[in-house]
Protein backbone atom coordinates (compact mmCIF):
# COMPACT_ATOMS: atom_id res chain seq x y z
CA UNK A 1 0.00 0.00 0.00
CA UNK A 2 1.32 3.08 -1.14
CA UNK A 3 0.80 6.60 0.71
CA UNK A 4 -0.14 9.60 -1.95
CA UNK A 5 3.40 11.82 -2.52
CA UNK A 6 3.22 14.22 0.35
CA UNK A 7 4.15 17.12 -2.24
CA UNK A 8 0.46 16.90 -3.07
CA UNK A 9 -0.98 18.21 0.42
CA UNK A 10 -0.75 21.99 0.36
CA UNK A 11 1.03 24.15 2.98
CA UNK A 12 -0.52 26.39 5.38
CA UNK A 13 1.39 28.81 7.45
CA UNK A 14 -0.18 29.24 11.10
CA UNK A 15 0.66 32.50 13.17
CA UNK A 16 0.08 32.83 16.66
CA UNK A 17 2.33 33.89 19.79
CA UNK A 18 0.37 31.02 22.22
CA UNK A 19 1.98 27.96 21.60
CA UNK A 20 -1.50 26.13 23.22
CA UNK A 21 -3.18 27.82 20.21
CA UNK A 22 -0.96 28.05 17.35
CA UNK A 23 -0.69 23.67 17.96
CA UNK A 24 -4.95 23.41 17.97
CA UNK A 25 -4.84 25.14 14.57
CA UNK A 26 -1.97 22.99 13.35
CA UNK A 27 -3.89 19.86 14.77
CA UNK A 28 -6.95 21.28 12.56
CA UNK A 29 -5.66 22.19 9.45
CA UNK A 30 -3.77 18.87 9.60
CA UNK A 31 -6.53 17.29 9.95
CA UNK A 32 -8.22 19.36 7.30
CA UNK A 33 -5.04 17.83 4.75
CA UNK A 34 -2.57 20.52 5.23
CA UNK A 35 1.27 20.49 5.76
CA UNK A 36 1.92 23.21 8.18
CA UNK A 37 4.80 25.71 9.22
CA UNK A 38 4.71 27.27 12.46
CA UNK A 39 5.51 31.24 13.20
CA UNK A 40 5.24 32.93 16.81
CA UNK A 41 4.52 36.28 15.31
CA UNK A 42 4.10 38.32 12.07
CA UNK A 43 7.61 39.12 11.83
CA UNK A 44 8.50 35.87 12.03
CA UNK A 45 5.92 34.67 9.36
CA UNK A 46 6.76 37.26 6.73
CA UNK A 47 10.73 35.37 6.96
CA UNK A 48 9.25 32.43 6.55
CA UNK A 49 6.71 33.30 3.66
CA UNK A 50 10.23 35.32 1.62
CA UNK A 51 11.34 31.95 1.70
CA UNK A 52 8.34 29.19 1.35
CA UNK A 53 5.54 31.59 -0.29
CA UNK A 54 5.71 29.22 -3.56
CA UNK A 55 3.84 26.34 -1.50
CA UNK A 56 1.75 28.43 0.99
CA UNK A 57 -1.88 28.71 0.01
CA UNK A 58 -2.96 29.81 3.25
CA UNK A 59 -1.96 32.52 6.19
CA UNK A 60 -3.66 31.82 9.36
CA UNK A 61 -3.40 34.23 11.57
CA UNK A 62 -3.69 35.40 15.33
CA UNK A 63 -4.26 39.42 15.40
CA UNK A 64 -2.41 40.36 18.52
CA UNK A 65 1.40 39.46 18.73
CA UNK A 66 4.81 40.50 19.71
CA UNK A 67 6.76 42.78 16.86
CA UNK A 68 6.12 45.27 14.77
CA UNK A 69 3.48 43.43 12.48
CA UNK A 70 -0.20 42.68 14.33
CA UNK A 71 -1.93 40.07 12.64
CA UNK A 72 -4.12 42.45 10.25
CA UNK A 73 -0.86 44.23 9.04
CA UNK A 74 0.25 40.29 8.24
CA UNK A 75 -2.87 39.95 6.32
CA UNK A 76 -2.31 43.41 4.15
CA UNK A 77 1.53 42.68 3.31
CA UNK A 78 0.50 38.91 2.50
CA UNK A 79 -1.94 39.96 0.21
CA UNK A 80 -0.38 42.47 -1.10
CA UNK A 81 2.85 40.57 -1.76
CA UNK A 82 1.57 37.23 -2.32
CA UNK A 83 -1.92 37.25 -3.55
CA UNK A 84 -2.31 33.41 -4.13
CA UNK A 85 -2.36 33.05 -0.43
CA UNK A 86 -6.36 32.94 0.71
CA UNK A 87 -5.90 34.30 4.25
CA UNK A 88 -7.67 33.91 7.76
CA UNK A 89 -7.52 35.99 10.78
CA UNK A 90 -8.74 35.48 14.06
CA UNK A 91 -9.38 36.78 17.51
CA UNK A 92 -10.97 36.58 20.85
CA UNK A 93 -10.46 40.36 21.75
CA UNK A 94 -10.79 42.59 18.23
CA UNK A 95 -12.78 42.56 15.77
CA UNK A 96 -11.54 44.29 12.28
CA UNK A 97 -12.10 47.60 11.00
CA UNK A 98 -13.30 48.60 8.02
CA UNK A 99 -9.52 49.16 6.31
CA UNK A 100 -7.90 46.33 8.71
CA UNK A 101 -8.15 43.00 6.39
CA UNK A 102 -7.47 42.47 2.66
CA UNK A 103 -9.92 42.40 0.75
CA UNK A 104 -11.34 38.20 0.54
CA UNK A 105 -9.53 37.47 3.95
CA UNK A 106 -12.04 36.08 6.25
CA UNK A 107 -12.31 37.03 9.96
CA UNK A 108 -12.88 34.70 12.84
CA UNK A 109 -14.10 35.26 16.39
CA UNK A 110 -12.15 32.81 18.97
CA UNK A 111 -12.80 30.50 20.62
CA UNK A 112 -13.45 28.43 17.59
CA UNK A 113 -14.24 25.14 16.44
CA UNK A 114 -12.43 22.87 13.94
CA UNK A 115 -15.77 22.86 12.30
CA UNK A 116 -15.66 26.89 11.76
CA UNK A 117 -12.11 26.95 11.00
CA UNK A 118 -12.75 24.20 8.08
CA UNK A 119 -16.16 25.87 6.92
CA UNK A 120 -14.06 29.29 6.29
CA UNK A 121 -11.09 27.95 4.34
CA UNK A 122 -12.73 25.82 2.62
CA UNK A 123 -14.83 29.49 1.86
CA UNK A 124 -11.56 31.05 1.33
CA UNK A 125 -9.39 29.13 -0.93
CA UNK A 126 -10.08 28.33 -4.60
CA UNK A 127 -10.89 24.86 -5.53
CA UNK A 128 -7.25 24.03 -6.94
CA UNK A 129 -6.04 24.82 -3.92
CA UNK A 130 -8.06 23.40 -1.43
CA UNK A 131 -6.52 19.37 0.07
CA UNK A 132 -8.43 16.11 -0.71
CA UNK A 133 -10.40 16.19 2.81
CA UNK A 134 -11.75 19.74 1.97
CA UNK A 135 -13.02 18.88 -1.54
CA UNK A 136 -17.13 18.36 -1.38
Amino acid sequence: MHAQPEALAPYALVVDDDGLIRMDVVDILTEAGFRTFEAETGDKAITLLEREQKCIVLLFSDVQMPGSRNGFALARETAGRWPHISIVIASGNLKPGPDDMPKGAHFIGKPFSAETVHAHVKEVLPDGQKPDPLKN
